[in-house]
């Protein structure tokens, strides 16, 4: 297409050169082949401005930057204020506008973008919807995860994504849109169906992140400018705000009587292996559900994933199947093992994640927890004396295995392991291979117990000496319950 196909949507001033053919959008300048348009961008600690001759040299015939750059005597280059923002509209041009095409739902907020967005996409297929979702996991496209650098990942690779979704017959996308996300203009260009904004507390301040708290609620906010209509958490202290801000309607949840969609009743649930919580809805939509996750707070995600949901051509049955069923990927994941205990897939991998986790799971009062865990080679060691520590405080049981070791010999970090342990009373057992200590865990089980399978979440490898050796913990269980019965 021609330069000016793809910059039709911003302003733009070309100050050498004139109007040519493109063959291929790139923005870095080792990608750069016969034909592209360059797009300069600066980083923290980049500025690829610096590259604009080197990707002439390589057969770049424009440049796009923010000032004048040497680049060659037969290169194009033209001028933008922002080469972020302009890269975003170039790459909607580039993949032709594939956000049309999808119903797009973007989601803000300090936590549950993750979880609120698997609930989503669970709700939508159920209903026959197919769905995508581009986030932390990365993209997700059915069971296909094509890892990404970032929760929000660069423009160029959202539409990306989006024109094979398109072309794979999806029809909506759920993305996790960060506050960095809208900072760097990485969703610009696309005018999202809905927008929702799940809680706001302090995080990312400071370093190459935002400058103070106000900076990091301006950005999140932004998602309110660029939808067509809001779903918002009235019981955060922030609500207020985003509606005073949001340039659409805005419709509420939570549990306060103000909110559009209240919950009236939460309950934790613990039944034959089944680990969550039951809501009961009124107002907007009056739903009893139960939703496949632990923890009260996660009735704030349900709701949110509900107030999207109710709005698409779905049925309150497929609302509430899709809460039972939905899951995500190594974040308290459930494995069906056994009616008499429970078995969680979950990425703690420090001791903080972990005391979120077991402190939630214990709100279940279950007849024990076994946690399941190691600790990465070549990292501090005081992860892991705070995380021996951490589960010896709050398991029954605690079976200390191997992670990813990496270079370092698994019985050293198991033993830096023990240091921390030793400080509790509580009971463990070391078993150095990851698999047999899984068996180990399911072996030893006994009814109304959980099992926390700790550090690998999603991760479906386990790296030793340099390699990476397939290791996927569901696969794991998969293989002992075809000899075992639990």
């Amino acid at each position: 297409m021609l330069l000016s196909q793809l910059l039709a949507d911003i302003d733009y001033k070309i100050v050498k050169g004139q109007d040519v053919e493109i063959t291929s959008l790139i923005y870095d300048s080792r990608k750069v082949t016969k034909g592209s348009v360059f797009v300069c961008l600066k980083g923290s600690s980049f500025d690829s401005h610096t590259k604009a001759l080197e990707a002439c040299n390589s057969g770049a015939v424009a440049i796009v930057a923010e000032h004048e750059v040497e680049c060659g005597d037969n290169c194009t280059l033209v001028i933008v204020d922002d080469t972020r923002k302009a890269l975003a509209y170039m790459s909607c041009a580039y993949f032709d506008y594939p956000a049309r095409s999808l119903k797009t739902v973007a989601i803000t907020g300090t936590k549950g973008k993750t979880t609120t967005a698997a609930m989503i996409r669970y709700i939508l297929e159920e209903g026959g919807i197919k769905t995508a979702t581009i986030g932390t996991l990365g993209i997700v496209l059915d069971d296909r995860i094509i890892t990404t650098n970032n929760t929000t990942p660069e423009s160029y690779e959202i539409q990306e994504a989006m024109r094979l979704m398109v072309n794979s017959g999806y029809k909506a996308v759920v993305i996790e849109a960060s506050s960095l996300g809208f900072k760097w203009h990485r969703t610009d260009g696309v005018m999202f169906d809905f927008g929702v904004f799940t809680n706001f507390s302090h995080d990312h301040i400071g370093g190459v992140e935002h400058e103070s708290l106000e900076e990091y609620f301006d950005c999140k906010a932004m998602l309110f400018s660029q939808c067509k209509y809001g779903c918002a958490n009235a019981d955060d202290e922030k609500f207020e705000q985003i509606k005073l801000l949001a340039k659409c309607p805005v419709e509420s949840f939570g549990f306060s009587e103000k909110a559009d969609m209240r919950c009236v009743n939460s309950e934790l649930i613990n039944d034959s292996g089944f680990i969550g919580i039951h809501i009961d809805t009124q107002g907007s939509l009056n739903l009893s559900a139960d939703v496949a996750v632990p923890g009260k707070f996660n009735a704030y995600n349900a709701l949110a994933a509900l107030s999207v949901c109710r709005h698409f051509d779905i049925t309150d049955e497929n609302m509430i199947n899709g809460l039972r069923k939905f899951k995500v990927k190594g974040r308290v994941e459930p494995v069906k093992v056994s009616d008499n205990f429970s078995v969680l897939i979950d990425y703690a991998h420090n001791a903080i994640s972990m005391e979120n986790v077991l402190t939630t799971l214990r709100q279940y009062n279950p007849h024990r927890i076994i946690t399941m865990f190691g600790a990465g080679g070549n990292r501090p060691k005081v992860r892991r004396y705070e995380m021996g520590e951490t589960s010896g405080k709050l398991s029954d049981l605690s079976v200390i295995t191997e992670d990813n070791s990496r270079y370092e010999d698994v019985n050293d970090i198991i033993n830096d392991i023990l240091v921390g342990m030793k400080k509790t009373n509580g009971e463990y057992v070391v078993v150095p291979n990851r698999r047999d200590a899984i068996k180990y865990c399911l072996d030893t089980a006994q009814k109304g117990d959980i099992i926390v399978l700790a550090g690998k979440g999603h991760e479906d490898y386990q790296e030793i000496k340099g390699v990476k050796y397939h290791l996927d913990e569901r696969e794991v269980i998969d293989d002992i319950l075809k000899t075992n019965k639990y």
